[in-house]
């Protein structure tokens, strides 16, 4: 490939040294100094583009391997790992097959057992997690499956010439076997949770192109595209396509005609990632009062658009869901049931509460309930309470608590959330944490409602 033209602007360099590394096969090694080279720029321009291409996606840097040009992963497919993800999970030293680090493996296998009853366990795809067993290891290279050591021993010169030849990692790590499952066992626990949250890339189809206006253009054309496509705001974009500007209906009035776009249009606007969740976008359109938010790289450059109603379908499609592995607020919640609200003179009063067990691992510094946890409670048990009255979802904007006294371990707590105000936008709650003495917290919470599933 030629060099790029000295008198290029930096940004032209950089998308041409990301389109060299995308054209690049999968698990070519590469490195600054070589790119930089071939491509006739600076060190520092190339080293930019590769802190991009890893973010993207397009190349992965390991320890004692180097950069690798990698295929980008599908968030569809976060629930499998790559043998070079489960080196790094379990910070192990690769010794053989580094060709075939960025495969996914489909299995793993513990090797606590008697070799030929290991075997009908082992095949293609697979990782076998075991000791220094020689001939373990090499029955699973032969099988087609990669290998695990723990307790940092090192593979003989023979196993390590196999899993060259097999394109199998043979990984070691300092660890001991149940440590290392353990290891492994919460990365894909938390892969399963990041499945669940969408992002706006899932949401966004950006081969589709956006419905756009360019500078100079002028607002008679933007009447014309607004009765073409029944829409009302449009990014406007310079000759590079990067976002200057929002136009809308609002702008145009009192305008004339032949009058330019970028003379009235909205300067600098608000713009979002395509990695970031769908919920933070929400309010970003809410809190703004915008209904189009153009979806940009790093460099301002459009990629897309998304509707403020795209965005709540998403919201309402996730939220039909089924949970996929447990936050650490859902562990907190478990063991907490809705009830109805009963008043100290025992009449049933509007609404519901929510009763449960402080456990041992609720425990603070000082062996009291911690007070962060209280609060996590307190705002789940309004989220649980608007769900099933209202059939909707807030987005958290205040909270004010009050810790009254502190709350023993295994003291059974009744969590009784009140909507003081509620309507389509927003909501006010007063939520109570109540022990067998009485009021223990307080919490005044206001909230930035959801529109319904």
């Amino acid at each position: 490939m030629a060099p790029i033209i000295p008198g290029n602007e930096t940004s032209t360099k950089h998308e041409q040294i990301l389109n060299y590394i995308q054209g690049l096969k999968i698990g070519t090694k590469i490195s600054v100094r070589a790119i930089a080279k071939v491509l006739g720029v600076s060190e520092g321009t190339a080293y930019k583009a590769f802190k991009e291409a890893e973010s993207s996606g397009l190349v992965s840097t390991k320890e004692r391997i180097g950069t690798v040009r990698i295929d980008r992963k599908r968030r569809e497919a976060l629930d499998q790992l790559t043998f070079g993800e489960v080196a790094e999970i379990v910070e192990g030293r690769l010794f053989g097959g580094a060709a075939g680090l960025d495969k996914s493996l489909h299995k793993f296998v513990i090797g606590a057992m008697e070799l030929d009853a290991m075997l009908r366990y082992i095949d293609e795809g697979s990782l076998l997690i075991v000791g220094n067993r020689i001939g373990a290891h090499r029955c699973a290279l032969e099988e087609g499956a990669g290998v695990l050591i723990t307790g940092g021993f090192e593979p003989s010169a023979e196993i390590i010439k196999l899993a060259d030849d097999r394109v199998l990692p043979i990984i070691s790590s300092r660890h001991d076997t149940f440590t290392v499952a353990s290891m492994i066992n919460r990365a894909m626990y938390d892969r399963l949770i990041k499945r669940k949250i969408m992002l706006i890339e899932d949401i966004v189809t950006f081969s589709k192109p956006a419905d756009v206006l360019r500078m100079g253009q002028s607002i008679i054309e933007f009447h014309r595209l607004s009765r073409d496509t029944g829409y009302s705001r449009f990014p406007v974009v310079d000759d590079r396509s990067k976002v200057v500007g929002m136009m809308t209906a609002k702008d145009a009035v009192g305008s004339p005609e032949d009058g330019t776009i970028d003379k009235v249009m909205t300067k600098h606007p608000i713009t979002a990632a395509p990695n970031i969740t769908v919920t933070s976008a929400a309010h970003t359109m809410a809190a703004e009062g915008i209904d189009l938010l153009p979806i940009v790289d790093r460099h301002r450059k459009l990629l897309g658009v998304v509707t403020r109603q795209e965005v709540l379908d998403a919201m309402r499609f996730a939220g039909k869901q089924p949970e996929s592995g447990e936050t650490f607020e859902d562990l907190m919640w478990t063991g907490f049931m809705a009830t109805a609200n009963v008043s100290a003179a025992g009449q049933d009063e509007l609404g519901l509460a929510y009763k449960g067990t402080i456990t041992p691992q609720m425990s603070g510094a000082l062996g009291m309930v911690s007070e962060g946890l209280l609060a996590t409670l307190m705002t789940q048990a309004a989220r649980r309470m608007i769900r099933e009255t209202a059939k909707r979802d807030y987005l958290l904007e205040s909270m004010t608590t009050y810790f009254v006294r502190p709350v023993q371990i295994d003291s059974e707590v009744t969590i009784i959330p009140r909507a003081l105000e509620m309507s389509r936008k927003f909501t006010k709650l007063e939520i109570e944490v109540k022990d067998a003495k009485g009021l223990a917290a307080k919490a005044m919470m206001t909230a930035q409602m959801i529109d319904p599933y």
